[in-house]
């Protein structure tokens, strides 16, 4: 039995943090993994600025799902006063409960702006950042946790001096995800990197990468010593990940891998839940970029997946999950592999001109878009 993850006043009593995936992780989707087993479940990034100004495109995204008792939001934000206020704003007008600090996206078009995966490489700026959402979440006694990558690069490792400074800045807890910016979502995870970041702070760190399945989550614990775990492309396209974890974390026997008429009631409640939040139509073209994840492995043949990826109705949706051999065993091959997007390294990570010339910077001059989201 593993103990509970105590995030300041926060507890949550299985150690697992659903990562914000752009696109994924929405109200609906949320809903879906947390019907399968407890965790902490994190709201796709928004950005600081987006809520300050009102931006209509952000501020959609800030739904919750009628019985997500524990709100969890990821900010973006390159602007301390910036990502202060939109800290303020979450805590006091939308009642969230936990406010976390994307340190970590790896894709250029934020990188290039001195975000994400970039910014602690100016450990000024970051310390001013979260110092400015630790303060403006203080008076709601809401805890404030960061995310981050090793660094740039091999050669530009940041994550050391990330967990200090968020440690002296009040956060409750800091995760790491054990790549490289450069390295995007391909090759492995350092698992040694998290094990090192738990030996340099004294405040709970999160493991991030490479769980694929609850025994890995298990052993990312054990071999690194992680408060617990964050996991992002393990649960596409099988939100029942959530329960094996919650079962591997109480020290339960994980339950028996679901048929393929298991995974189609599950592909069916999905869509539901799609439809309730966002309108069937929409609700139903939303849930076709699920298909060929859960479907990932089985038999289902090509015009099966097609005509699933084109589904526009509910009804219609029933009738093509009707025609699955419901009796299909799970996959046996896909256990452990890889799933979502991984590609492959970058020749160099795309930053602003003049980024590595130092490491104090405390102000940038790029204005981050208001309404622009991203996954970490």
């Amino acid at each position: 039995m593993t103990a509970p993850l105590r995030l300041g006043s926060l507890v949550v009593e299985t150690p697992v943090v659903l990562a914000p995936m752009a696109g994924i992780t929405n109200a609906a989707y949320r809903r879906l993994c947390a019907e399968q087993g407890a965790g902490l479940y994190v709201c796709e990034m928004i950005t600081s600025r987006g809520i300050v100004e009102r931006d209509q495109h952000t501020l959609s995204m800030l739904v919750f799902d009628e019985l997500e008792t524990t709100r969890s939001v990821q900010l973006y934000g390159t602007d301390p006063v910036y990502v202060g206020k939109a800290t303020e704003i979450l805590c006091g007008e939308y009642g969230v409960a936990h406010v976390d600090l994307n340190f970590g996206c790896p894709v250029p078009k934020v990188t290039r702006k001195g975000g994400g995966g970039a910014l602690p490489w100016k450990r000024n700026l970051l310390g001013q950042i979260l110092e400015h959402a630790v303060a403006a979440a203080a008076p709601y006694d809401v805890p404030v946790t960061m995310k981050t990558r090793k660094g740039l690069d091999d050669d530009h490792l940041t994550y050391l001096d990330a967990g200090r400074i968020a440690q002296e800045s009040g956060c409750a807890a800091i995760a790491l995800h054990g790549r490289t910016v450069a390295q995007a979502y391909s090759g492995r995870a350092d698992w040694d990197a998290i094990g090192a970041l738990v030996d340099h702070v004294g405040i709970p760190v999160l493991g991030n990468g490479d769980i694929w399945e609850a025994a890995d989550a298990l052993r990312m614990v054990e071999q690194t010593g992680a408060a617990g775990v964050v996991v992002g492309r393990g649960c596409l396209g099988r939100p029942w990940l959530f329960r094996d974890l919650a079962d591997a974390f109480a020290g339960r026997d994980t339950q028996v891998l679901p048929t393929l008429g298991e995974v189609a009631v599950m592909m069916r409640r999905h869509a539901e839940l799609l439809s309730g939040h966002l309108g069937e139509e929409r609700g139903c073209t939303e849930f076709r970029k699920h298909v060929s994840w859960y479907l990932k492995g089985f038999a289902a043949g090509g015009q099966m997946r097609r005509s699933l990826g084109l589904v526009s109705s509910l009804a219609d949706l029933d009738r093509l999950l009707a025609d699955l051999d419901p009796a299909e065993p799970f996959p046996t091959s896909e256990l452990g592999a890889p799933r979502g997007r991984q590609g492959s390294p970058r020749d160099r990570v795309v930053l602003p001109e003049g980024w590595l010339d130092d490491t104090d910077g405390t102000t940038l001059d790029l204005r981050e878009d208001a309404g622009e989201t991203t996954g970490g």
